[in-house]
């Protein structure tokens, strides 16, 4: 590794601290022109030390990519689980709800349970399988393409279904949830669905583990005043969580059991 100078390892510690700084801030910070903080997130993102966003930088990739849901079952498993347990408290009996798609929400479907009477529509095979072992709950498999990675439905089968029914609430699963672009995934035709989704509940509710936040993926399912409530872990900052705040989210912080 190179040497880093004193004003760098100062944008390290910032990164630190933040989780993403922006070029702006770091100029008038440091006294120095653009072109140079540029030149220093330039050697630092060379080093493997951060990743170049617009106008900016960040510890983490800002960039959600397709990944397996089996896969990312296996990754911050204690926060999805902690998430589930606060997404529970939000369902009724007598309920009428959409369950999406990914692991957070196939962690949530494993613990729905002990209702008197519950009608639940899913995109998610691995959802209807969970469900489908409770008599007392009514599950409604939606018909389409299935999407090998995510063991799921999307295309004009779904949406054409989803058409014919209002539910009222949805619990929504997400790779990216950012200020600027809103909530998003990486499959085009799954943010499609979840438009719809959206579009036939009451109150939309979405469960994002913190390594979500200020992330995007491919496709745009919607700008961040169409999510009623978001559930998410202690990982997420205060700045981004007052933020979300802002658009009108009531933002519930599952805490870890001790």
């Amino acid at each position: 590794m190179a040497l880093i100078n004193r004003r760098q390892e100062d944008i390290l510690s910032e990164l630190d601290k933040k989780g993403y700084v922006n070029v702006v801030d770091l100029c008038a910070a440091h006294n120095v022109s653009t072109v140079t903080i540029r030149k220093d997130l330039t050697f630092l993102e060379n080093e493997n030390l951060l990743h170049r966003t617009h106008g900016g930088a960040s510890k983490k990739l800002l960039y959600a990519f397709e990944r397996n849901v089996n896969d990312k079952e296996e990754l911050q498993v204690e926060q999805k689980k902690q998430i589930a347990k606060e997404a529970l408290k939000f369902i009724n009996n007598n309920d009428n709800i959409i369950l999406g798609s990914g692991s957070n929400i196939h962690y949530l479907s494993r613990i729905i349970k002990d209702f008197n009477k519950l009608t639940v529509m899913t995109s998610s095979l691995k959802v209807s399988l969970e469900l489908c072992r409770e008599s007392t709950i009514s599950t409604i498999q939606l018909g389409g393409d299935i999407r090998n990675s995510s063991t799921s439905v999307v295309g004009p089968i779904a949406e054409a279904t989803l058409g014919q029914f209002s539910c009222n609430k949805l619990f929504l699963g997400t790779d990216g949830v950012h200020l600027d672009f809103g909530l998003s995934t990486s499959n085009a035709l799954e943010a499609h669905l979840n438009q719809a989704m959206i579009a036939v509940s009451e109150k939309v509710i979405v469960l994002a583990d913190s390594t979500k936040m200020n992330v995007r993926g491919f496709g745009k399912i919607c700008n961040l005043h169409k999510i009623d409530i978001l559930i998410t872990d202690s990982g997420i900052d205060e700045e981004t969580k007052i933020k979300l705040e802002e658009f009108g989210i009531d933002v519930v912080v599952a805490q870890m059991e001790k």
